[in-house]
């Protein structure tokens, strides 16, 4: 079991909470795939230096991309991995909604439908970006730690 349902474990009704959302946010009906959310969970979580999202979030790009090297740098810096147009303005955006969400301006949303993104693919990208920074928050306040089977998947 992810520890980080056992976390939420002791109040059901957090637990519930928390798995909805996750559960809407990263397996639901969207314009972004699989990959792309879990990129913005790991982008999100380098800026942040959340342990458990990274370990936890890193194996799952590596075992989505089949790219470890992709999992690799996206834990230590977005900036350096090999991305695509469309995967870079997802992750500049993410990476502004965790460092200034304040300067978010329209220019930085028509950014993002310049590459192909909808109206909807950018709220599903602020809202992936907003549940980590959230989920991020809340793992390193209470010492969240990965599970240690994450460490050796998709190496």
């Amino acid at each position: 079991m992810p520890n980080v349902l056992q976390a939420y474990a002791f109040n059901i009704v957090k637990l519930n909470a928390f798995t909805a959302l996750y559960n809407d946010l990263m397996l639901g009906e969207s314009g972004l795939s699989k990959l792309e959310r879990e990129m913005i969970a790991v982008t999100v979580s380098s800026i942040n230096k959340c342990f458990y999202c990274l370990v936890a979030h890193g194996a799952a790009v590596r075992e989505l991309s089949g790219r470890p090297e992709l999992g690799e740098a996206l834990v230590m810096n977005y900036h350096v991995a090999d991305l695509t147009n469309r995967e870079r303005a997802m992750l500049d955006f993410s990476a502004m909604m965790t460092e200034h969400s304040d300067g978010i301006k329209e220019t930085d949303r028509q950014a993002l439908r310049d590459v192909g993104f909808s109206d909807a693919d950018i709220w599903d990208i602020a809202a992936v970006a907003s549940f980590y920074n959230m989920s991020n928050k809340m793992a390193s306040a209470i010492g969240m730690m990965p599970n240690p089977e994450y460490h050796n998947a998709a190496r």
